[in-house]
């Protein structure tokens, strides 16, 4: 009798064993390997060839040869030029301000499909995800409709009254442009992290605390919020690290003086054909976003 759990975990162990590696091998085919691609272009030099830059190490030489070769200019001209840190200061200012936005308007819808009727909870979740069966492309293009001067806004607030005839909403191409744009396309990814969460609450702490006299405002500072700090937290990290990155929407609505990372490196990629310093500009991006990320996961754990 004791050797048949045994026998049923040793042939079950291989499964075990692959359902662990998956998502390693995952991690090392499209995060780690063209992380390192991407880190040895950055120390390579630009040149006039395809691809335009000259690699620093083709074949297995002497790690001499190869150390000797890694030229670190292209970081050195991230510190030296402003430009690339006012584009990092202002694509984490952007961000940060669009979470915040997202998590105001997002919170209270997730509160609300929560304590809704469960018939219709389905619905109200079909109606958050209901823009994603439209293409991202498509629905940032129909805020160009919106907002641009004689677009479907200026036309709406001059029909109620609100504008005079001759007047037109300027909003298109500036940074308030930029932020409708972002909470809009990213709204849902906050939403349904804090529905799954809040929806989990157990309603009756909050009646608990209705019965000893605390009022419904104190309940949710004391309750209802830190109990659902799990979601807003991972809510603002979907958001926030896609957010700093953002390419196609600064590029659609904002202007000239919408200065975002995203827009640096596909300036520095397709426009300068400066491979080696857009790959330095992408590589610092993506640890200033990662190891921060991954010292608030080891604080969490061991506070767990």
């Amino acid at each position: 009798m004791t050797d048949a759990p045994a026998a049923s975990f040793a042939k079950a162990s291989p499964l075990r064993w692959l359902v662990v590696i998956i998502p390693y091998l995952w991690l090392v085919l499209f995060f780690a390997a063209p992380f390192l691609i991407i880190f040895k272009i950055s120390l390579s030099d630009s040149a006039i060839a395809m691809p335009p830059y000259e690699p620093v190490f083709e074949g297995f030489g002497k790690l001499g040869d190869f150390l000797s070769a890694l030229d670190f200019e292209n970081y050195q001209s991230l510190v030296e030029d402003s430009l690339y840190l006012a584009a990092y200061l202002s694509s984490l200012r952007i961000a940060l301000i669009s979470t915040l936005l997202l998590l105001l308007i997002g919170y209270p819808m997730a509160l609300a499909m929560a304590r809704a009727p469960s018939t219709i909870r389905p619905t109200l979740m079909m109606m958050v995800i209901l823009p994603f069966w439209t293409s991202f492309l498509i629905r940032v293009y129909a805020w160009i409709g919106i907002l641009k001067p004689e677009g479907l806004l200026t036309v709406a607030l001059q029909a109620v009254g609100l504008l005079a005839p001759d007047q037109q909403v300027e909003i298109y191409r500036t940074d308030y442009a930029v932020f409708i744009g972002i909470v809009y396309s990213y709204l849902p990814f906050m939403v349904l992290p804090l529905y799954a969460t809040l929806e989990k609450l157990d309603g009756t702490l909050l009646e608990a605390a209705s019965d000893l006299g605390c009022p419904p405002w104190k309940a949710f500072w004391r309750i209802t919020f830190p109990l659902s700090l799990p979601g807003v937290i991972a809510g603002a990290m979907i958001c926030f690290i896609p957010i700093t990155g953002e390419f196609v929407i600064p590029d659609l609505l904002g202007g000239p003086e919408t200065l975002m990372i995203g827009r640096t490196l596909w300036v520095e990629f397709f426009g300068n054909r400066d491979w080696p310093l857009a790959s330095a500009v992408a590589v610092v991006l993506l640890l200033a976003l990662v190891v921060p990320i991954v010292i608030f996961q080891n604080q969490q754990q061991k506070v767990g």
